[in-house]
């Protein structure tokens, strides 16, 4: 059985590079001082097409060093999470514990002076050093145990990260963190949902917490599959499904599940189509009580762009799928993804709901130093179907309703791009873009930098290598 998410550029590379001699075509910018980080799923070991899905594969950040108008370097490490340094490095493996084996493949940042790479779900987060080896597990030192998140947002006026965490062994609850600049949680909120979901990301305000609540959640029926012996599935089944997002599953049967659910296998999670689609609404320094809930029409968001505050109302764009994991279970693809706005009447007590454009799109980013504020300009990845990366960047200016196209060409696929500001009093779209592209013709990638206002390519650096198509990225600038 064939499975799309192990084949052309999803294939995972099979080497880790170490590499100081990097061809550049064109002019890297002076102002770029910093290291371009991506994570993303790359298997280190052989895997069963059948049961892969795309999420759940062992994590691999890739990261190119920029400095003085040159590219100092190109590393991928895989992080090494229990399974991974036994494989690789021949560490101890009777240390692995459930969850501790899953890949932290999803983003990764900086903060407080360490390299994070993040997923979500209880798993843990690990620190790297600048050069990408892994640190060990991080804890927020011990101020926030039992997982985090892919998704942090940074408050671009304090510098604290904001989080929504989810985990299947909380039951019906998700948790709210906020994490210092010193890196150290200083408040955490658990907010009652409906059931289980698969919360990958939310949104924030200068005003609000905003819980996406949508029709993707833990299936026990396949946890169950994935590790218990025919005969006790029904039972296994029944008191998992009996228990989870109702109640906080107790720590043996969480353990029990936690070590079924093993990297490279397949993902516990499912569009339910009796589950609500909601918004919560929470004020920043709220609680639980405190959480408005409003109806949406079903569909499910991994992404928003940003949010805002507009008077008596949140204004929420988002990329919007019309279902998720129905019918593909290997990865993303359930129809095209679109750009919506969700406009959120305190007031009236009602969500509108819009189509901005309905160009199939995926990872949209914002400049960061608007998170939470109204901004002018968004930029988006063009994807068939739902993860296929298409062959352009859009360009989204939300005071006109234009969108520009930039195409890369001969079958080219790009990534996700991130803005960098020139200077960080610079106009909101005065600066760079960067990303990988990957080129089929020569099976590597390039980091292409585009200027952020005409799209036009600055440079490109020439990887030895191709990057796989994965997740997300950041640009961390020293200091």
């Amino acid at each position: 059985m064939g499975n799309k998410f192990l084949e052309g550029n999803f294939a995972p590379v099979s080497r880790e590079h170490t590499i100081t001699e990097l061809a550049v075509t064109g002019r890297i910018p002076d102002f770029l001082d910093g290291r371009y980080l991506r994570n993303g799923p790359n298997p280190l070991s052989e895997v069963d097409p059948a049961a892969y899905h795309w999420f759940m594969g062992d994590g691999m950040v890739h990261g190119v060093r920029l400095r003085d108008g040159k590219a100092e370097w190109y590393r991928n490490r895989w992080v090494r999470n229990p399974a991974v340094a036994a494989a690789l490095d021949g560490e101890d493996a009777s240390r692995f514990c459930g969850l501790d084996a899953l890949g932290a493949n999803t983003n990764v940042i900086g903060h407080a002076g360490k390299t994070l790479a993040l997923v979500e779900a209880g798993a843990p987060i690990y620190e790297l050093t600048d050069e990408l080896d892994t640190v060990g597990r991080c804890d927020f030192d011990g101020t926030l145990p039992g997982g985090y998140t892919a998704h942090p947002k940074r408050d671009p006026r304090t510098g604290e990260l904001h989080a929504v965490s989810y985990f299947f062994g909380m039951g019906n609850k998700v948790q709210y963190s906020v994490i210092d600049t010193a890196g150290r949680a200083r408040r955490t909120v658990d907010v009652e949902v409906t059931g289980s979901p698969m919360m990958h990301d939310f949104s924030l305000t200068e005003n609000h917490v905003v819980f996406y609540d949508l029709p993707v959640t833990f299936n026990a029926e396949m946890a169950v599959a994935a590790g218990v012996p025919a005969a006790l599935r029904t039972p296994a089944k029944l008191v998992v499904s009996a228990m989870v997002g109702k109640v906080r599953v107790p720590d043996p049967v969480t353990a029990m599940m936690a070590r079924k659910i093993g990297a490279n296998g397949g993902l516990p999670y499912r569009w339910d189509p009796k589950y609500p689609a909601r918004i919560g609404i929470m004020p920043r320094e709220g609680g639980n009580a405190d959480v408005r809930w409003f109806e949406v029409e079903p569909c499910y968001v991994f992404h928003p762009l940003n949010a805002y505050d507009d008077g008596d109302s949140v204004v929420l764009d988002v990329v919007r799928h019309p279902r998720m994991f129905d019918r593909e279970l290997h990865g993303p693809d359930e129809g095209g993804p679109t750009l919506d706005r969700w406009t959120v009447d305190l007031a009236a007590g009602k969500v509108l709901e819009e189509r901005l454009d309905d160009r199939g799109q995926e990872f949209p980013r914002v400049d960061e130093r608007l998170v939470g504020h109204r901004h002018r300009y968004g930029y988006a990845m063009s994807a068939d179907g739902g993860a296929d990366p298409g062959g352009s960047l859009f360009k989204h200016d939300f005071h006109t309703g234009a969108r520009h196209e930039r195409a890369f060409g001969a079958g080219r696929q790009p990534g996700e791009f991130v803005f960098v500001p020139r200077h960080e009093e610079a106009a909101e779209d005065d600066g760079v873009l960067m990303g990988f592209v990957f080129d089929p013709a020569t099976r590597r990638s390039d980091l292409t930098i585009l200027d952020a206002e005409t799209l036009e390519t600055v440079a490109a650096i020439h990887l030895p290598d191709r990057v796989p198509h994965g997740f997300h990225g950041n640009w961390v600038p020293v200091g």
